[in-house]
């Protein structure tokens, strides 16, 4: 029978009755605990900047949203549904960074089965709320080119143009490469991938405009309540990403903390998201997501197969040599995790390590699997 924990109990098991070496386990929190994020608690750069501004130009208004002190390193590792180890504050309702991604992948997942978006291969355009997506650039950009950021979308969005990320490789670095934000000739829809927050943000808006509601408020009734996540967590919008939507006011959500703001949220929320997609989008005899979207998620997108629907994957090994390629993650800076693999029945969260130690960690926490 398939466990689920509810809202006011999660199991916990010894990790010998999971298949797990306790031992194994002991040692990939130590490694954890060794290998913390070298990011400030603060978020603060030596020079006094937040961390995710520290490579663009200052501007008197470079930081957008709120920016709140981080905790410390703290983690999950659930097998078959149960807590098999925790460590640190997992109740922390920590900055997420960009595995805030991840969740609006699971809403647009949502706008498909609700028919709000018939197709994520019908251009955007078609169902616009603004006009964002008129010009010769933008009208072609469908809504998979935006869930695979492969978009191309020209713009500026709350203040941030498209170019503040042009030739950024979060590959090489946790803030980009030298030449991030220069200017570049601009590519046909599809044909470049691109990590680029502003063109997420864009994803974000007009999956606002086909809700009608905001979206954190979709998040929390269709998904997070009904999987017993906790009350803690926030999406904290911009200060200047507001729309009028029918008569009232509503805040955009951005899909990172890359200006401030996004996803607060603890571990142990982050945790029962991932089984959530683990488990096909089902909880507790429900169908949250369609499956059939939950593996869309998982669809190596055309021109970058290690990228689904905002999802990281593991095609080649390439991001994760340790692990089997079957695995995915939603990963955000700094470095936030929720790491899924099927093959071992393994959802683990893992916050505030070093990203380069992320590789080390998932392999400590493999060996320990005993069966």
């Amino acid at each position: 029978m398939t466990y689920e924990p509810t809202r006011e109990h999660w199991e916990s098991k010894p990790p010998a009755h999971l298949g797990l070496d306790a031992a194994g386990l002991a040692a990939a929190i130590a490694y954890h605990r060794a290998h913390e994020s070298a990011w400030r608690r603060d978020f603060l750069t030596e020079s006094g900047r937040y961390i995710g501004v520290a490579d663009e130009p200052e501007a008197p208004d470079d930081v957008l949203g709120p920016v709140r002190p981080r905790g410390g390193p703290n983690g999950l590792i659930v097998r078959r549904g149960y807590v098999a180890a925790e460590w640190g504050d997992t109740r922390r309702a920590d900055m997420t960074f960009s595995a805030a991604k991840s969740y609006l992948a699971a809403l647009a997942g949502l706008a498909v089965a609700r028919g709000l978006i018939r197709s994520i291969d019908d251009p955007v355009r078609d169902s616009a709320g603004d006009d964002g997506f008129a010009s010769e650039q933008n009208r072609a950009i469908t809504w998979r080119h935006l869930l695979t950021q492969t978009s191309e979308w020209q713009g500026t969005l709350w203040g941030k143009p498209d170019s503040i990320d042009h030739n950024r490789d979060v590959g090489k670095s946790e803030l980009g490469r030298s030449d991030k934000g220069q200017a570049r000739a601009m590519r046909p829809p599809g044909t470049l991938w691109e990590y680029n927050d502003v063109r997420v943000n864009r994803l974000s808006l007009s999956l606002l405009q086909a809700f009608r509601e905001p979206l954190a408020q979709v998040l929390r009734r269709e998904i997070m309540d009904p999987i017993g996540a906790s009350p803690d967590w926030e999406w904290q919008p911009y200060h200047n990403a507001w729309v009028d939507l029918d008569g009232a006011r509503m805040p955009s959500v951005p899909g990172g903390s890359h200006w401030g703001g996004g996803l607060w949220m603890g571990t142990r929320d982050h945790a029962r998201f991932g089984l959530l997609i683990h488990r096909g989008g089902r909880w507790a005899g429900r169908e949250l997501l369609p499956a059939s979207w939950v593996a869309e998620l998982r669809r190596p997108c055309a021109i970058n197969p290690e990228y689904g629907l905002l999802w990281w994957l593991n095609t080649g090994r390439a991001q994760l040599p340790s692990a089997p390629e079957s695995s995915y993650a939603a990963k955000g800076a700094g470095s936030n995790l929720i790491w899924i693999d099927p093959e071992h029945d393994l959802v683990t969260v893992v916050r505030w390590i070093d990203k380069a130690s992320i590789d080390g960690f998932v392999a400590a926490v493999l060996a320990s699997v005993m069966g």
